[in-house]
């Protein structure tokens, strides 16, 4: 693992954009989005299904790269980097911790045989590989079940494996992908307190995306993703309290007196929540406070003492909104006739169905050529014209 010459965060997203061209559509994933991780930091990324924040660990870890925009790793420019180099980044530089064991770990190796894999690749000696398996096994707990196959440890045990492996090449830059999935929530806990211990103990910098709320205890800072773009910031603060003032003043003379007790020391805990401002000035007002005040598509901004008051416009205030559900109705209403397969009910499963609709790139025709003529729903007059 390289140490840092100067200061300079480790990473920093500018306007970066992701399009996913899948049929005829176009899908936007990152809207112009704005970020930066510091050296040693340990944070997550939330944020609804399809807001992004997928994409984002996928172009930071080199497994995609972005449409538009600039994202530099460490000083690289992962959009510019050639193939080879983007290759030795994604094999050094970058672990990587999945929600399904099955893509962090091979079944019928043992712990320790999954964890000096990477290793062998890597072309590290016996003696290096098992002095980093042991140690590594030992900074996840489970020292004592190195022999153990997979089948043989719980699901929380088997993520924490995981973990062990994505830092078996010293990498600089650890990203888990919903590492609490598909655990209880106990074991979820000592996965993230294991990923805490191992940032505070080693210095990796940690980003997880997850939906877990109980995240923002466990990290120093969480990024909210919406629509592309980063919405909010929530920071987590740790301060003493009077109590624990006293108890280190009452230690310090205890000290100096010859004897000393043990204090049981308490501190206070508390998160701030900002929003976020892009490099144009741009931010995303939480939909919440558009509702309750009913802000339609303009505003007014009012300067005043205390800083920017916004306001709504009369007469563009904001209609009721429809459901989550009923707007995906209408989104997609158009795009079908009634002999086709209804669209799902999820805006999650919409390309597997897109696939399967005339004239998309699911259905080749006879020379192997995608038709980009999508059936609609014929008009009245179109109709009556045909068959009259």
């Amino acid at each position: 693992m390289s140490n840092p010459a100067n200061d300079e965060p480790l990473i920093v997203c500018d306007n970066l954009v992701k399009i996913y061209n899948m049929a005829d559509l176009e899908i936007v994933a990152l809207q112009g989005l704005d970020l930066v991780v510091e050296e040693g930091e340990l944070m997550a990324l939330v944020g609804p299904s399809g807001s992004g924040k997928s994409t984002l660990m996928n172009i930071l870890g080199g497994l995609d790269r972005p449409s538009a925009g600039r994202v530099t790793v460490d000083g690289r420019d992962l959009l510019k980097l050639p193939e080879n180099r983007l290759n030795k980044y994604r094999r050094e530089e970058v672990g990587f911790v999945w929600q399904q064991p099955s893509r962090n770990l091979i079944p019928y190796l043992s712990a320790e045989e999954n964890v000096s894999l990477p290793m062998v690749i890597a072309g590290v000696g016996p003696g290096e590989r098992r002095r980093r398996t042991h140690e590594l096994l030992e900074g996840v707990g489970l020292g004592e079940r190195r022999r153990h196959r997979l089948a043989e440890l719980s699901g929380g045990e088997q993520q924490r494996v995981a973990i062990a492996v994505s830092l078996a090449n010293y990498p600089r830059l650890l990203l888990a992908d919903e590492p609490t999935g598909e655990v209880d929530s106990q074991m979820a806990q000592e996965i993230l307190g294991t990923l805490r211990k191992l940032n505070r103990e080693i210095g990796v910098t940690i980003i997880i995306v997850t939906h877990d709320p109980r995240i923002a205890s466990e990290v120093d800072r969480v990024i909210a993703i919406r629509d592309g773009r980063t919405s909010t910031e929530t920071t987590r603060q740790v301060f003493a309290s009077a109590v624990d003032v006293e108890n280190e003043m009452a230690g310090e003379l205890g000290s100096n007196g010859g004897e000393s007790e043990e204090q049981d020391f308490q501190h206070e805990v508390t998160f701030e929540e900002l929003v976020v401002l892009d490099t144009a000035g741009r931010l995303q007002v939480p939909r919440d406070y558009l509702e309750e005040f009913r802000i339609g598509d303009r505003a007014r901004l009012e300067v005043t003492d205390e800083g920017i008051l916004i306001r709504p416009v009369e007469g563009r205030e904001a209609q009721n909104r429809l459901p989550e559900q009923e707007a995906w109705d209408v989104q997609v209403g158009g795009l079908y006739v009634e002999e086709d397969e209804p669209p799902p009910s999820q805006g999650k499963k919409v390309l597997q169905w897109l696939r399967k609709m005339p004239g998309s790139l699911g259905r080749r025709g006879s020379q192997g050529r995608a038709s980009h003529s999508a059936r609609r729903p014929e008009s009245t007059d179109a109709r009556l014209n045909r068959e009259g």
